[in-house]
């Protein structure tokens, strides 16, 4: 039997809603700043040149080198040398000379403060092989805005050279502890500009992300017991959801919205429940022995996917939203928890404990095959980005907690840690806005 007080005492338990603490750890700078470290080669990268912005150099972020970074994280292109002359969007570059340097497209633009304090923000995209304008756009935005601005460029870049939506101006959800003080972040999707939504002297566990982005459940240890609320990221308004006798966490939003399924322990062991995000009466699900805890949905709200060691240890199983028989769904390694559902259903990302390491998975629902993805033993919490495309996730790297990103495939990874980093925690938020 698998209690609630015994799992992942080794490394930092974070998300474990089963466990219902956290470990204390390094303390870390309150706004530390970011940065990206790719490592790993993909099969089809697309070779790009980001130019030189012109007015880059005296911009307060520098935008060029923003998009490129969102560019080589996401695993599908590669950075092509971009020195020399800056080229902004009106241009006409020598296309001869970005042939030579190997590129397929090109991005040149500008940045230029404008009379109100503003500044407006310009970029094009040319097809370097056939020698085509592939389009841009102009963005007049506040100095807090630039960053958003350069992940909007990124995403446009994406989506026309890949056929795919980009996911750089989402956002992600994750945990800190300083000191004695723990701190809900939200922040861009490379892990810069983080804004507290949150601090508290007791532990903030499982932030999830409502589906339209303007909200965030997570579980609160404030009142000395595990409480769930919902959060409003626009005014900093919360609401309580569960409170009942006994532990309440684990919050997971249905595709509408509209419910949230729990994990609560009021009538004895842990057991799943749904409750109306607004608050309310709580439905029982499951009617196990053992422990259930950690559900998500699929995205066509039709199933739930919880964890339970029902069998003797943890596995994930599936059953209807509605609640009924619940079916094994990995059979590969003796434990197995954290499930992430892809957007497609296609995916199910999960951690597993390999002799003694836990390291990310990553199973195709349809054929049941379970591939290892990455080399750390510490691996928790995976998230997938909206597109399906990326899965960030906690780690360790050099003894200290870190975010990191990688590919379905585990051949490009990058990390998003503070210079004395350790955070938690993750969940990627979904698309929002234009």
């Amino acid at each position: 039997m698998m209690t609630q007080n015994n799992e992942r005492q080794s490394s930092s338990p974070v998300r474990r809603s089963l466990l219902a603490a956290l470990i204390a750890s390094p303390t870390i700078p309150a706004l530390a700043q970011f940065r990206v470290e790719v490592s790993g080669v993909g099969l089809t990268q697309l070779p790009i040149a980001v130019a030189p912005f012109k007015g880059d150099a005296q911009a307060p972020q520098r935008i060029g080198a923003i998009v490129q970074a969102d560019l080589e994280r996401s695993g599908q292109f590669r950075a092509v040398d971009a020195s020399g002359p800056q080229l902004d969007e009106t241009a006409r570059p020598d296309l001869t000379l970005w042939r030579q340097r190997t590129a397929d497209s090109l991005v040149t633009g500008s940045i230029m403060r404008l009379t109100d304090g503003r500044f407006d923000v310009r970029f094009r995209l040319w097809d370097v092989v056939r020698g085509t304008d592939l389009g841009g756009q102009s963005y007049a935005v506040t100095q807090g805005d630039l960053r958003l601005a350069a992940h909007r460029i990124a995403d446009f870049i994406y989506e026309k050279l890949t056929g795919e939506k980009g996911v750089f101006s989402t956002r992600l959800v994750y945990v800190t502890k300083a000191a004695n003080r723990y701190n809900l972040w939200v922040a861009d999707a490379d892990g810069e500009n983080a804004q507290s939504a949150l601090t508290s002297p007791e532990p903030i566990i499982s932030p999830a992300w409502s589906p339209t982005g303007g909200q965030i459940a997570y579980v609160s240890f404030e009142s000395r017991k595990p409480v769930v609320y919902v959060h409003e990221v626009s005014t900093g308004r919360r609401r309580l959801i569960a409170n009942f006798r006994g532990s309440n966490s684990a919050p997971a939003w249905s595709p509408d919205g509209r419910t949230l399924a729990v994990t609560l322990s009021r009538d004895g062991g842990s057991q799943l429940y749904t409750i109306d995000a607004n608050g309310g009466e709580a439905r029982r699900l499951t009617q196990s022995a053992g422990i259930d805890t950690e559900p998500v949905y699929s995205a066509d709200g039709r199933n739930i996917y919880f964890v339970s060691d029902r069998g003797g240890a943890p596995q994930i199983y599936r059953m209807p939203a509605q609640g009924g028989n619940a079916e094994r769904v990995t059979f590969t390694g003796g434990y197995n928890i954290s499930p992430a559902l892809s957007p497609d259903g296609r995916w199910l990302a999960y951690i597993s404990r390999i002799n003694g390491a836990f390291k990310l998975q990553v199973l195709e629902l349809a054929t049941g095959n379970a591939v290892s993805i990455t080399d750390s033993s510490a691996d928790e919490n995976p998230s997938f980005a909206p597109n399906g495309k990326l899965i960030i996730y906690a780690s360790q790297q050099q003894g200290r907690e870190a975010l990191m990103t990688t590919t379905l495939d585990g051949k490009i990874k990058a990390r998003l840690a503070g210079q004395g980093g350790d955070i938690r925690e993750p969940d990627w938020g979904p698309f929002v806005g234009p």
